[in-house]
Parts: structure tokens; C-alpha cells; sequence
């Protein structure tokens, strides 16, 4: 058996992986997965006066054991990870696309005064910089205010961290993901805006083409059980968080979920024009000022060799 440690994931991220652990396909595959507790650790509190990502460093949480070492492989955002290889010290590479398409949604509580997102012109949103939900809001946000009328403050990572933040008044709003969206808005609070996301995986050299490709086939069947009977995964959205937060699993239940939130498909290589397009819009934003090339992000090589072995 090949062993392979992973960081954690949770279901908004990663429930094709979850899936394949749990029913035994990685196994089948000859890959033995471990995980490595990536949010083990203190939290910091919301920062107020730190209203930009550039300078911060990007691996607060995701990739953070990677670069100690300590894992084999990560999955987060798209964005954050071509921010994360540039600034990997253990030779990080991005090699394709995760499963999961994620959803995030911004999110104003009941007595906001904001009913659409034009109306968040000059109103602080809270944001994990480099996290998924930091570049899908900027994204939302700029296809209906200029640029100067966009205001974001540091939060840490998790939805829950966000959610309590966002309803004791530290920010005007937040973007949350699932099981978060669903509790929000059972709670009175509304969506102002909301779409689906990309994520890649990024490996060190302990990762070969066929142990990635053998991990792509274990995924892809995961994606196709979950596709057939998706109703009957949801419940991970509830019993991931339900120990580290008891009012998800007193205030939710699977009937409030939404299965068109959860999105998962083959994963596969990064589309050069796609990536060449994200590169281009996060220089935009400031981040990526080492990185002259787009394609130096990722291992074409071993990404496109390992998807055609994964067939």
C-alpha cells in the first residue's frame, strides 16, 4: 500500500475525498490515506485594520502542514493555491482540479441595511485572505461596484469564526459556505450573492503520477456515487460539524440542505485559458507579484499524465 497524508478537508471542500476514505475505494486503490489536522491551534480574532491579503501570509491554514513537512497533498480554492505555490518553500505544484466545485454565498444579517449587492458599496465584508470565499466575494462584489467601493477586513478561516463575527457586528457581511448558508438563512439572514467555485490539489515529490492518478480513479467513483444518490450524501454536511459544533446538529437537518449546492464532477487538469485568465485577474488584485509566467503554477507535465492514467 502506498501511504499518502493528507490535510484535512471538510465537506464543502472535499466531500469526494471524505467518501472515498469512508467507503473503502482509496483502499482498493492501494493508497493507504492518513490525515493531518490542518486547524489544530489557536484562531485570531477578527483584525479590523488589515484590509488587504498582500503581505499576509497564505498558509494560515491550508497548505500550512505541507510546508512543515507533515503532509503529502492539499486542496483549497484555485486562487489561494496559485498564491500558496509561488510562495511554497517544499516545492509545491498544483496538478488539477479537485472534485468539488464549492459554493459560498455572501451573507448580510436580518437588520442589514443591504438588500442587493450594489447596496454593499462602502459596507465591510469580513474575508479569510487567500481562502476560496475571499476571491469568489471579490469576484461578486466587482461585477457591481467599482473597485474603491469594495471594503474587506481580515477574519480567520471558518465559516462558524465568520457567522459569529458577522451577527456580534465585527462586519457587514460575510461569505459563508455550506452548512453555513443553510443555518444563516434559517436564522432570518439573507443571500445577497452566491456562486460556485473551483479548487486544484497540490502535491510534493512524494506524490508520483501513478499514486495521483490512482487517487483520481478512487475520487472519480466517489463522484459517481455521489452523483447517483446525492440525497443520500448531504448528511455529511451535518455530521462533519455536529461534534465541533453542537447547534449544527441541533438547529439543521438534512431536509435544510440544498443538494444543488453540492456540485462534484471527474476531476481534471486546469484549462490553460482558465488559468491564464485567474493569473491574470488575482495580479490585478496585487497577489501574485513574484510569478512572471502563468504556467510556472503548474506541473503540466505530471497533471496532464496523471489525468490520462487516472482513465
Amino acid at each position: 500500500m502506498k501511504k499518502l497524508t493528507l490535510e484535512t478537508t471538510a465537506p464543502f471542500q472535499g466531500l469526494p475525498e471524505l467518501v472515498a476514505y469512508d467507503e473503502g475505494l482509496f483502499e482498493a486503490e492501494g493508497i493507504e490515506v492518513a490525515w493531518a489536522d490542518r486547524d489544530a491551534g489557536p484562531k485570531p480574532d477578527t483584525q479590523k485594520d488589515v484590509n488587504s491579503p498582500v503581505g499576509i501570509d497564505p498558509f494560515a491554514s491550508h497548505g500550512k502542514l505541507f510546508e512543515q513537512g507533515k503532509a503529502d497533498m492539499y486542496n483549497a480554492c484555485e486562487w489561494g493555491n496559485y498564491c500558496r505555490v509561488q510562495d511554497s518553500d517544499m516545492g509545491g505544484r498544483q496538478v488539477g482540479r479537485r472534485a468539488i466545485v464549492a459554493f459560498g454565498a455572501l451573507v448580510v444579517p436580518p437588520d442589514s441595511s443591504a438588500y442587493t449587492p450594489q447596496q454593499m458599496a462602502g459596507k465591510v465584508v469580513g474575508l479569510p485572505y487567500y481562502f476560496g470565499t475571499h476571491f469568489l466575494t471579490l469576484l461578486m462584489l466587482e461585477g457591481f461596484l467599482p473597485r474603491d467601493q469594495i471594503k474587506t477586513c481580515k477574519t480567520p478561516n471558518g465559516s462558524r469564526r465568520q457567522y459569529d463575527a458577522l451577527l456580534r457586528g465585527d462586519y457587514d457581511g460575510a461569505c459563508l459556505t455550506e452548512p453555513y448558508i443553510s443555518l444563516a438563512e434559517k436564522q432570518g439572514c439573507r443571500v445577497l450573492a452566491a456562486a460556485s467555485f473551483h479548487g486544484t490539489e497540490v502535491v510534493s515529490d512524494k506524490v508520483d503520477v501513478e499514486t495521483y492518478a490512482a487517487f483520481n480513479r478512487a475520487v472519480t467513483e466517489a463522484v459517481r456515487r455521489i452523483n447517483a444518490a446525492k440525497h443520500s450524501y448531504m448528511h455529511y454536511f451535518i455530521d462533519y460539524y455536529k461534534d465541533r459544533d453542537p447547534e449544527i446538529g441541533a438547529a439543521l437537518t438534512v431536509d435544510d440542505l440544498r443538494p444543488s449546492r453540492l456540485i462534484v464532477q471527474k476531476p481534471g487538469p486546469i484549462p490553460e485559458a482558465e488559468l491564464a485568465r485567474s493569473y491574470e485577474w488575482i495580479r490585478s488584485w496585487g497577489m501574485l507579484a513574484e510569478t512572471t509566467v502563468a504556467a510556472d503554477l503548474v506541473d503540466r507535465d505530471a497533471q496532464d499524465k496523471a489525468h490520462a492514467a487516472a482513465e
